[in-house]
């Protein structure tokens, strides 16, 4: 290609090109292969001119990342409009949409819940999925007498961290429109919350990469099970 070729081909890529690139690496290849020099040789110019539009390979695969985040919460929003304005039925089928979507998108969930996070980690409540997620257990919290520990029974170790994500919760769920009694997200509710997402989350991430201990012939029971439990340990019903 001559000078003139490429300096026609680099002002030509922009930046839907390079995130449609950025995408298509990550669904075939996994978050290793997002780089800066294999999303230029896919658009034929050269690297330092995507340089133009990001700063950095960490600037790129925070706005795919963002991409992807966006693409998750849209799908769940429409998992759930048609569903009645109910906390449990919206929370439970968002959760079932989650792993769904985990399931059919394996290299963007490593991407996005499987890679290290910045420090900025609580701000990310704030984002789509966050928002959509906290929006529903805002409802949960609002419409339902809950079974949940007392704040005596979080551990004096984690107090100030669960305070510091308390406030945080507190924050985004104003922002998201839930209208809810505020002295209902005490200590012991925002425990609570943490230890959902974490069976949750750990759930879904063992079957997404295949680590669960046995090999389960029917992966949809066990979920649905777990599910279950985690409905009826604090007095609410999956159905």
């Amino acid at each position: 290609m001559t000078n003139t070729g490429r300096r026609g081909r680099e002002r030509a890529a922009t930046d839907q090109d390079i995130r449609r690139t950025a995408r298509a690496l990550l669904v075939e290849q996994g978050p290793e292969a997002v780089t800066l020099r294999a999303i230029a040789r896919e658009l034929g110019i050269t690297a330092p001119a995507l340089y133009r539009y990001y700063g950095s390979r960490d600037d790129l695969v925070e706005h795919l990342r963002a991409d992807v985040v966006a693409d998750l919460a849209a799908e769940l929003a429409e998992d759930i409009a048609q569903l009645p304005d109910e906390g449990a039925l919206q929370l439970f089928a968002i959760c079932k949409g989650f792993r769904r979507w985990a399931l059919a998108h394996t290299k963007e969930f490593t991407l996005v819940f499987a890679s290290p996070a910045g420090d900025d980690t609580l701000s990310r409540l704030g984002e789509p999925f966050g928002r959509i997620f906290l929006a529903a257990a805002g409802r949960v919290l609002a419409m339902h007498d809950l079974v949940t520990p007392s704040n005596d029974v979080v551990p004096a170790e984690l107090r100030d961290d669960l305070t510091s994500f308390q406030e945080e919760l507190l924050a985004v769920l104003k922002e998201s429109g839930a209208t809810f009694p505020l002295e209902k997200l005490d200590l012991g509710v925002t425990y609570l919350m943490i230890q959902f997402w974490a069976r949750l989350y750990g759930h879904v991430t063992l079957e997404v990469f295949g680590n669960y201990p046995i090999p389960f012939s029917k992966p949809d029971v066990l979920f649905d099970a777990m599910l279950a439990d985690l409905a009826r340990e604090i007095g609410l019903s999956t159905e």
